[in-house]
This record gives structure tokens, sequence and C-alpha cells, in this order.
């Protein structure tokens, strides 16, 4: 019996000093809710290059023998840059240079053939049927030559294909192929940049893409040497995203790019797109209650946190805007936000006022 008495005293002893236990104050990082300005720049990294690309390549399929240019070299119009073995060409060549002389042979035949004839019917000393016969004849031989000098034309065509030759200035960027391989017809040999412009290329996501306004100036910076600038506009919006990243490929034509923005070099572009009204608040602040957009919001009297729904205007790389459910000078959880519960007391870490979009607590 006293032993049950002192258990019953020990646990209401236990109990009395957990209901005296202070509630437990967590630390929690917090930004100063401003609104969010009009505007706010954007930058993207991409890389410079060529506004016109060619992919040179044989017309007909042989064996390479010897390529003239290497990945870097300028190359001017009409130069050659590779040659295929000449030999099967030539052969063709000389083959259907044998075909025209038998067939201007046969056709020099069936045209004497058919002035006798022709003569004879005027004499009376042939039938018709004779001279239609030889007529016919002429006319046949008079096709093969047509055909022979056609399979000239074109042997002679095919001994110039051998020779791979540039049709603008420009500088190689890829090689396809290598002496001593045998090519096929249109495979890739060297790639060509060609001169008369270069496009910064970035990848951009559908979301800035919506922001940006009609016809932006675009700056573009060296990303490792920001002095070296240049500015453009959208030449080229891709219209399908990657199926990987899900970004649109955006180039943007350089005006008068300076000559430290080499083919390959990274860029930094920036340009400025329409924020909206709203207020913006660190992406982290973002959390759920009733199925609904919500943040923690700390009131500064007590220490308290309660949670209040918002409505999300525009979610941004970063940050999100809210359109209602905030007002200017609300203080907004950034850090810790999923162990929290309504009433609970709180310890501001990083409690001096500053904007959502910039504060380093997100």
């Amino acid at each position: 019996m006293s032993l049950a008495l002192a258990l019953a005293l020990a646990t209401a002893a236990c109990s009395q000093e957990e209901a005296a236990a202070p509630p437990q104050v967590r630390p929690v990082r917090v930004v100063t809710v401003t609104e969010a300005p009009a505007s706010q720049s954007v930058s993207i990294s991409g890389t410079v290059q060529a506004q016109d690309e060619a992919s040179l390549a044989f017309r007909i399929g042989g064996r390479m023998i010897e390529r003239l240019v290497n990945v870097g070299d300028q190359v001017k119009a009409g130069q050659t840059v590779a040659r295929l073995d000449p030999q099967n060409a030539l052969n063709t060549l000389r083959s259907a240079q044998a075909g025209l002389t038998a067939a201007e042979g046969r056709l020099v035949q069936a045209s004497n053939h058919f002035d006798r004839q022709e003569r004879l019917l005027q004499s009376g000393f042939t039938t018709r049927a004779i001279y239609d016969e030889a007529r016919q004849g002429r006319l046949a031989a008079q096709a093969q030559v047509d055909d022979a000098q056609a399979q000239l034309k074109i042997a002679e065509d095919n001994v110039g294909y051998t020779e791979l030759k540039a049709d603008a200035p420009g500088v190689v960027t890829a090689r396809g192929a290598e002496p001593g391989e045998v090519v096929q017809a249109g495979q890739m040999i060297v790639q060509l940049a060609r001169q008369g412009g270069r496009d910064a290329v970035f990848d951009v996501s559908a979301q800035i893409l919506r922001q940006v306004p009609a016809e932006p100036v675009i700056a573009v910076a060296l990303s490792d040497n920001p002095a070296v600038t240049a500015t453009g506009r959208v030449r080229e919006v891709a219209p399908q995203a990657d199926p990987v990243t899900r970004t649109f490929r955006v180039r943007v034509g350089l005006d008068n790019p300076p000559e430290a923005m080499r083919l390959g070099s990274s860029v930094t572009g920036r340009v400025e797109i329409e924020s909206g009204a709203g207020m913006e608040v660190p992406a982290s602040a973002l959390t759920a209650a009733n199925n609904q957009p919500a943040v923690w919001v700390v009131d500064p009297s007590t220490a308290t946190v309660a949670l209040r729904n918002v409505e999300v205007a525009r979610f941004n790389p970063a940050t999100v805007t809210i359109g209602s459910g905030l007002a200017v000078g609300d203080v907004v959880v950034t850090a810790g936000v999923q162990a929290l519960y309504p009433g609970q007391k709180v310890r501001l870490l990083g409690a001096a006022s500053a904007s959502a979009s910039g504060a380093s607590g997100s």
C-alpha cells in the first residue's frame, strides 16, 4: 500500500514539473515583407556561336586522301578543304568519253545512210519503208549521242566533286573524317562557321520567356571579363522545349561584337523583365494549409507564429510573388517552417528588415 502511494506521489510530482516547464522557443530565420520592384534584372549564362554554320560534305562517296584544314583554320571562298581519291571518277570519265566517240560515229553512219535513201526515194529507186527506217535510225543515233554527252557531263562533274571546296569565308569549328577513311556522300567532313555575324545562345525557361517584354535589348558580357560587352536582340526562339532541361534555345544576334567575343566564349546575358505588382518572399517560406499556399507570420508583440493562407501571383526562379494575404511590414519565416505549429514561441535570427527577394536568410 505504501509502495503504491509513493509511486502516485512521484507521478504527480513529475506532472507538475512538466507542466511548469517553459514552452520550447524555436529559432527561425525571417524577413520583413517589402513591395516587389516593378521590374528586375535576370542574368543567364550562354555561349557565342556563329549565326550561320554549314557542314561541308562531298557529293559522292570514296576514300578521302587529304584534308587540308583543321579546327580553327580560316578559309576563303573557293578554297579546297579536302580531296577524294579521283581514280574511279577519272576511269568513269574516260569511259564516258569513249562512249560519246562511239555514239558520234554511229550518228555519222546513220546520217549518211539516211541521205542516200533520201536521194534514192526522190529518184524512185527505193521504197518509202526503207526511207522511214533510215530516218528512224538517224534519230536513234542522235539520241544516243545526246545520252553520251549527258553521261560525259556527269562524269566530268564527279571528277570535280572529288575536291571539297568552301562556299564562303569562315572558320573551321569541327572535323568529321580523317584522311584514309572511306566516306559517304553527304557525310560531314568539316563544319564551317561562316563570317557575317555572331549569336549569343542561351537556354531560357518558359517562365522567363513569358515575362520578357517585346523586342528586348539584351546586354551581353564575357563571363571571365565583364568589361567586354555587347548588345543584341532576340533573333530566334526555339518552338519546342528541350526534352531533358525543358528550356527553350534562344539566339541573340550581337550588334558589332568585339573581337574578344570569340566563338565558343562563355557569356552572360542580362535583361530587364516586368515583375508586376505584389510582394516577394523567398520560395523557402512557402508551405501549405487547407490545401492552399500559406506562410508563417510572426507576431512581433508576442514572438509567436501563425499560419496564414496567401495567393501566389507568380513563381520566380528563387522567390514567389504574393498577390494577396500579406501586407508590407509583415515578418515572414523563411527557414524552419516545417517544424512550427500555431502559437509557438520563436526566436528570430536575422530579424533585421530586408527585402524578401534579397535576404540572405532564404
